[in-house]
């Protein structure tokens, strides 16, 4: 699935309310068609395979990544190798924060989760636009509030929420976003393995295997082949105080 057949969403991260990560307009949205020429004359578009990196932790900044299409996940690789993940990121929204005008080494990895199309943005000549275009430099002040909005939601769930109630809540909102309803049934259109919602969640891959399992013993998930079937999302709610 694209992220085009999505519900409107900016992306997937661990967040109390839905509402806080519905899409925002794009950085280039409100820009006038000069600002917007100006914009597209110093970017390039790459085109990204699975599994390809923008960058890796630790590499130096030179600018940010505004995407077109596809799927691009951010994580944080711990020096043990355990790996957390931060956002998926869609379509109309930017990776490369927080230092946009590409200075120091990035604080984590970037890598496409399914092909996508990118536009690069040179972090010296954003800058250049930035100081001669209040628009633009209101873009990126808004696209930087809502990154650090996100990231901070994400602190207050992992410091405030147990690991169960974290798994819950991203059930409940992979349901919203990739929940395709079957009678009284919720399928999630993609698949998502016992890693991808360990990483989400900052748990092992065994204790969500075994929640994942006991979820099914009481008939509330049903796991097929790394597709998750929500057969009570009622049961999850009520289990989140």
């Amino acid at each position: 699935m694209s992220a085009a057949t999505l519900k409107t969403t900016a992306g997937i991260m661990l967040a109390e309310s839905d509402a806080l990560v519905r899409s925002l307009p794009g950085l280039l949205d409100h820009l006038s068609e000069a600002d917007r020429r100006r914009v597209l004359a110093i970017g390039r578009y790459e085109v990204l395979d699975t599994g390809k990196h923008i960058w890796r932790q630790g590499d130096t900044q030179n600018g940010i990544y505004l995407i077109e299409s596809g799927r691009i996940r951010s994580y944080y690789a711990a020096p043990s190798g355990r790996e957390v993940t931060l956002a998926y990121w869609f379509g109309g929204n930017f990776v490369g924060g927080p230092d946009l005008f590409g200075a120091g080494a990035h604080m984590w990895s970037s890598v496409a989760i399914e092909r996508s199309r990118l536009l690069f943005l040179p972090g010296p000549a954003l800058r250049e636009l930035a100081l001669q275009s209040a628009p633009l430099a209101v873009a990126l002040l808004d696209a930087l509030a809502f990154k650090a909005r996100c990231y901070s939601a994400m602190a207050q769930m992992l410091g405030t929420r147990s690991v169960t109630e974290r798994l819950q809540r991203l059930l409940i909102f992979l349901s919203n976003i990739y929940g395709s309803q079957h009678g009284r049934e919720i399928v999630l259109g993609i698949p998502f393995t016992h890693g991808d919602l360990a990483n989400l969640i900052g748990a092992t891959r065994q204790w969500v295997t075994v929640q994942l399992s006991r979820m099914q013993a009481r008939g509330i998930i049903r796991y097929d082949r790394g597709l998750i079937v929500i057969l009570n999302l009622r049961a999850l709610d009520l289990e989140i105080v």
